[in-house]
């Protein structure tokens, strides 16, 4: 698009593009406009006068030729990238809408991109930037970035010393990780059912499920919604005292980051022992796989840093065998002493569960925009909340006064008998309308596993199961246009409309 002095046809254009980048000339047609099928009249000439524009700019224009020459240096420069970089990405309407999206955009490309240049792509500088900006974020001490959210919730487990004879008491409205991991460590999970206004686990079932064999506590902020982590802190200590024992609590945050509770974000564990978080292209920050633990005390840290990679420790100060360990002179002991060079010391059975500086690359760019992203899932939710908030058949998200959530899922509940429809039959009419939804959860206890191996079964937890009767997850995610989230808005209310036909939408 060159602003001239001069003009020229398209056919002359090409040429002058082709000369000046070297493209093959002999695939440049021309034709006459006198021979093309327009539509409608065209003029031969469709240049302007610009003599007033030059008067006014007191500017004179440059030619084609030199306008393309000018874009030819600028591209060789690559000024065009530069461009692209510094524009903000303009979201139209997808063909597909899914419930689910990361959002990766041209400055996370170029910090992924300038990593991969560097040194160290693992065990590198990255990791511990990602950590420190992250526990600063989530206002905790420490944080431990790992391969993902479940390799996470495993050692935070295995910190906390969950061992074969111990119970772990978790949500049964969750992905099977948040009990997988106890099982990990031979323990048993106990599921206490949920609060059926939030969807959380309730407090009065965590604390008719604690006894003796009670080691840790996973509350799962479900959605994004924070549990009530007050009430879930004062009934685990009230039964340390009654038992005798340390009961861990251990958030599983991986949907909440982001997110509020009493004024402090989730992840500063203020009620807890140590906060996990998942770091998957759903949810809010990605770093392709990748999850973290939070916490503010010092020896979990260190051991949550132990377990991340094989048990292996470096640190002098942790070491056992200090005759082999420091250095063997006959001078003085030095202070402080030498550790020999190729010296480490393995004081755990742990994991590679290390996440990569590349991935954290990704981590730290992604982080900065992280309330930008929370803020956008808001505006959504809020829509979805005025669209659907009048209808007699769905039961929108309830979000605690003393929560505020980041909007990892916008999940309504359906009464499908008195729509006369199977959530079956809703979420392929919406597919079909390129509208992918969701169901989250199938409770964790009902999966033939845990019914084999811990003999639970349906009817375990009675408010779950009513729950996931009703429950379709919608889209909900940063990059969805205006456009896209009425279209979710039009479908579902009208393929409930055509069944029944006798409520009002708003």
């Amino acid at each position: 698009n060159c602003g001239s002095a001069d003009s020229c046809s398209k056919y002359e254009f090409a040429i002058m593009i082709a000369d000046c980048f070297g493209f093959d000339k002999a695939l440049i047609s021309s034709i006459s406009i006198d021979n093309f099928d327009f539509q409608a009249e065209r003029g031969k000439r469709l240049d302007l006068n610009i003599n007033k524009l030059q008067r006014n700019l007191d500017y004179r224009l440059p030619t084609v030729e030199q306008s393309v020459e000018a874009f030819y240096r600028d591209c060789k420069c690559g000024l065009p990238d530069e461009i692209k970089r510094s524009t903000f990405p303009v979201q139209g309407r997808s063909e597909n809408i899914p419930y689910g999206k990361q959002w990766i955009d041209e400055n996370d490309i170029q910090e992924v991109i300038s990593l991969m240049r560097s040194a160290r792509i693992t065990q590198g500088p990255k990791v511990e930037e990602f950590e420190k900006a992250l526990a600063e974020y989530c206002g905790a001490k420490y944080a431990v970035a790992v391969s993902s959210g479940t390799s996470a919730l495993h050692i935070a487990c295995l910190t906390a010393e969950v061992k074969e004879g111990d119970e772990v008491i978790t949500s049964p409205i969750t992905f099977v990780a948040s009990a997988n991991c106890a099982v990990y460590c031979g323990a048993k999970p106990v599921f206490a059912d949920i609060d059926l206004k939030t969807y959380n686990i309730a407090v009065e079932e965590i604390r008719n499920k604690i006894n003796t064999q009670t080691r840790a506590v996973i509350p799962v902020h479900f959605a994004g919604q924070s549990c009530d982590m007050e009430s879930i802190s004062k009934n685990v200590k009230e039964a340390e005292k009654k038992y005798g024992n340390k009961i861990f609590i251990i958030e599983d945050g991986c949907h909440a980051l982001g997110s509020e509770y009493k004024s402090a974000r989730v992840g500063a564990c203020v009620y807890s022992d140590m906060t996990v978080m998942s770091f998957h292209p759903v949810k809010h920050i990605t770093t392709g796989e990748g999850g973290a633990v939070l916490t503010n005390d010092e020896e979990l840290y260190k051991r949550l840093r132990r377990l991340r990679s094989h048990g292996i420790t470096s640190n002098p100060k942790e070491f056992v065998y200090n005759g082999q360990a420091f250095v063997n002179t006959q001078s003085e002991i030095e202070n402080p002493p030498s550790v020999n060079p190729w010296y480490y010391e393995q004081l755990d059975l742990g994991y590679n569960y290390r996440i990569t500086d590349i991935q954290c690359a990704l981590g730290v760019s992604q982080l900065k925009k992280l309330n930008n992203f929370c803020s956008r899932r808001s505006e959504i939710a809020n829509v979805y909340n005025k669209a659907f908030g009048g209808i007699e058949s769905i039961q929108i998200p309830f979000e605690s006064e003393d929560c505020s959530s980041n909007f990892h899922l916008y999940v309504l509940l359906i009464d499908f008998n008195q729509i006369d429809m199977e959530r079956a039959q809703l979420m392929i009419e919406l597919k079909r309308c390129g509208i992918q939804t969701q169901v989250h959860y199938i409770p964790v206890y009902s999966q033939p596993f845990y019914r084999k191996a811990f003999g639970t079964n349906w009817g375990d937890c009675p408010k779950a199961e009513e729950y996931y009767k009703k429950c379709v997850s919608i889209p909900l995610y940063p990059t969805m246009s205006d456009r896209d989230v009425e279209r979710v808005i039009f479908e579902v209310t009208n393929i409930a409309r055509s069944r029944k036909g006798k409520y009002s939408f708003s």
